[in-house]
């Protein structure tokens, strides 16, 4: 018996997809994951640092972020995003609740008008629900979007890569990728509008 991951790639060339990673993870084949691990732990691991803006904490927390992966692979729904965005998502997760463990470690610390200042901020329940609603029309955008588009628009927002190192990321010319990035924003922009207009 196979598990996906002993079926080639496209093109004939042997080279899993992240998507095939990701359903070969599903069936608990450990070779898998860390194939999936060294695709992505570039990508995951900048944004990672962006967030928590600490190496160390960020290094950890990469750990977390593959566990949760290879517990939640059977998961992964292509229909919601790729497995780029699925990945980040986790790995958005998990870094602000790290952030959260942090502020409620130094509130114990902390004087008294510096924990109000804190839980006040931390109780704003209406920024929080905005703030998810806006991501889930975000996410709901770029599944959209060409594959093409959607690839260069995470790597520059979630990996935070440039035009010319997802040039050479991807073996693609920098006219490409600028081209790709200029109309999936632009397309998106378009459905963020037209998802605003419907909700208003």
């Amino acid at each position: 018996m196979t598990s996906p991951h002993d079926v080639a790639g496209p093109a004939g060339t042997g080279d899993p997809t992240q998507k095939e990673l990701i359903q070969s993870v599903a069936f608990g084949d450990q070779q898998a994951l860390a194939s999936l691990y060294d695709a992505t732990s570039r990508t995951v691991y900048g944004l990672l640092v962006r967030i928590l803006s600490d190496t160390g904490a960020a290094e950890e927390v990469l750990l977390d972020v593959y566990t949760q992966a290879w517990r939640q692979a059977a998961s992964f729904d292509e229909g919601r995003g790729t497995p780029m965005a699925w990945l980040a998502t986790i790995a958005r997760s998990r870094a602000i609740d790290r952030l959260r463990r942090g502020r409620a470690e130094r509130a114990h610390t902390e004087p008294l008008a510096a924990v109000e200042r804190t839980a006040a901020s931390m109780d704003d329940v209406e920024g929080n629900v905005r703030e998810r609603e806006t991501r889930a029309v975000v996410l709901a955008a770029l599944a959209k979007l060409s594959p093409e588009q959607r690839e260069v628009i995470e790597l520059a927002y979630y990996g935070g890569y440039s035009h010319s190192e997802i040039a050479a990321a991807k073996g693609l010319p920098l006219g490409t990728v600028k081209t790709r990035t200029r109309l999936g924003m632009s397309r998106l922009r378009e459905l963020l509008k037209t998802a605003r207009e419907g909700i208003l």
